[in-house]
C-alpha cells in the first residue's frame, strides 16, 4: 500500500498526478522526436513509398501508445513502449528485397510471431538469451556504423543544411543530451525552410511538398505482405535479434533496476500483438522502450513509485496523438536531401553506437569474435539475397566456437 510519506516531495509537500503526466510528456516528445526519422528512413531504405512509410509511422505511434496505456492500467507500472529504432536501422542498412516491400511486411509479421512465441515459450526466450551479448553488440554497432558516419558525409556534401544541424546537436548534447536529437531534427527542419524560401544562398532550393487540405490528414494504407526465404532469414530473424536485444531485454532491465517486477510473458506477448496489427500497414516492431522507460520509471517522474505508471499512460496518450503529425513528418522527409536525412539518424543513433561498441570491446573472451560479427555486418554484404546482418552473426558465431572448442582441446 502507499504510504502518505511517499507521495511527497524532499520538503514535505505532498505531490498530485502531474509530475507523472509531465514526465510521461517529455518521454513521448522525446522518443519520436529523436527517432521518427531514422524509422521513416528504415521504412522507406527498405522499399516503402513514402505513403507506405507515413502508413507505418502513424500505425506504429498508434499501436505503441494504446501497448502503453493498456499495460500502465493494467499492472500499474510504468511500462513504456517504443518502436524498435535500431530496428528501423537495420532495415535501411539491410535495403530493399527483390520482391519489393511486400516481402519486409512479410518479415515483420514473421518477427512479431518469434515475439509472441518467446513469450509464451520459455525454450526459445532462453535460447535468445543464449546468445552472447558481444556478438548482438558487435552487430548492432555494424549496423549503426553508416547511420553514424553520415553526418560527416552530409558536412562535405550539403554544408549549408548539415553544419548548422551538427552544431545544433553538439551544443544541446553539451547541456542535454536527451534533448539533442529532436533539437537536430528542428534545426533540419528550419534549414529546409530557408532553402525552400531561397534564403541560402549558394544552395540548391528545396521544394516543400503540398501539405494543405486532405494532405494533412493521416491515414493507413494496407499492404499484403509475401513472404520470402531471403526476408525471413535476411529481415525478420536479425530484426527479432536486434529488437529483443536492443529493447525488450534492456527494457525490463530498466524497470527492474527501478525497484519493478515486470511480468515478462504477457509484455512480450502483448507487443508481439502490437507488432503483428502494425506489420500489414507497414510498421517493423513494437517493443518495450530503454531509454524512455528511464524518464519514465525513474525517481524524477514521481516520488511515489506506485504513481509513475501514469507517466507510461500519459506518453501512450501522447503517442496517439501525434499520429496528427505524421503527413508533416513525411513530407519532411520527402523534401530533404537523402544525406540530410541520414545525418540527423546519424546523429540520434550515436549514443547506441557508442554504447553497443563500449560492450562489446569490453569482453576481451569474445572481441575477436565480436569483431568479426562487426565489420562482417559494416560491411554491407548480401549474399543468397540475405543481408549482412545475419552473415555477421554466423562468421561471428563460427569464430566463438573454434575459439572455444579451441580452449576445452587438452594441450
Amino acid at each position: 500500500m502507499t504510504t502518505a510519506s511517499q507521495s511527497m516531495d524532499a520538503a514535505g509537500r505532498r505531490v498530485g498526478p502531474w509530475p507523472a503526466i509531465l514526465a510521461g510528456l517529455i518521454a513521448s516528445a522525446v522518443g519520436y522526436g529523436s527517432s521518427f526519422a531514422v524509422v521513416l528512413q528504415g521504412l522507406i531504405g527498405i522499399g516503402a513509398s513514402p505513403a507506405q512509410a507515413a502508413s507505418g509511422l502513424l500505425i506504429l505511434g498508434t499501436m505503441m501508445g494504446l501497448a502503453a496505456i493498456v499495460f500502465g492500467l493494467r499492472y500499474r507500472m510504468p511500462i513504456a513502449i517504443a518502436w524498435s529504432t535500431p530496428g528501423a536501422a537495420l532495415l535501411a542498412a539491410t535495403g530493399p528485397d527483390p520482391q519489393g516491400f511486400p516481402a519486409a511486411v512479410g518479415a515483420f509479421l514473421v518477427a512479431g510471431v518469434l515475439v509472441v512465441i518467446t513469450g509464451l515459450w520459455k525454450p526459445l526466450g532462453r535460447a535468445v538469451l543464449a546468445i552472447p551479448a558481444p556478438l548482438a553488440n558487435a552487430m548492432l554497432a555494424g549496423v549503426l556504423l553508416s547511420f553514424c558516419i553520415a553526418p560527416v558525409k552530409a558536412v562535405a556534401e550539403v554544408p549549408l543544411l548539415a553544419l548548422p544541424v551538427v552544431i545544433a546537436w553538439v551544443l544541446v548534447a553539451r547541456f542535454a543530451r536527451l534533448y539533442a536529437a529532436p533539437v537536430a531534427v528542428l534545426a533540419a527542419a528550419l534549414m529546409l525552410g530557408l532553402s525552400a524560401l531561397g534564403l541560402l544562398p549558394g544552395s540548391a532550393a528545396i521544394t516543400l511538398p503540398d501539405l494543405t487540405g486532405s494532405a494533412l490528414i493521416p491515414h493507413l494504407t494496407w499492404v499484403t505482405p509475401i513472404f520470402s526465404w531471403s526476408s525471413l532469414v535476411g529481415i525478420a530473424l536479425p530484426l527479432f535479434l536486434v529488437t529483443m536485444a536492443s529493447q525488450n531485454i534492456p527494457g525490463f532491465a530498466v524497470l527492474r533496476a527501478n525497484g519493478y517486477e515486470p511480468p515478462s510473458s504477457p509484455l512480450l506477448v502483448g507487443t508481439g500483438i502490437a507488432t503483428l496489427i502494425s506489420a500489414p500497414f507497414g510498421g517493423h516492431a513494437v517493443n518495450l522502450a530503454a531509454i524512455t522507460a528511464a524518464l519514465c520509471a525513474g525517481p524524477d517522474a514521481h516520488p511515489d513509485p506506485a504513481r509513475r505508471y501514469l507517466a507510461a499512460v500519459a506518453s501512450g496518450a501522447a503517442y496517439v496523438a501525434m499520429g496528427l503529425l505524421v503527413p508533416l513528418a513525411a513530407g519532411f522527409i520527402t523534401a530533404s536531401p537523402p544525406i540530410l536525412i541520414e545525418a540527423v539518424a546519424g546523429l540520434a543513433l550515436l549514443g547506441a553506437f557508442g554504447a553497443s561498441s563500449l560492450a562489446f570491446l569490453n569482453a576481451p573472451k569474445e572481441r575477436d569474435a565480436a569483431l568479426v560479427t562487426f565489420v562482417t555486418t559494416a560491411s554491407g554484404i548480401s549474399l543468397f539475397g540475405i543481408g549482412a546482418a545475419f552473415w555477421g552473426l554466423v562468421a561471428g558465431g563460427a569464430v566463438l566456437a573454434l575459439h572455444r572448442l579451441g580452449r576445452k582441446t587438452p594441450a
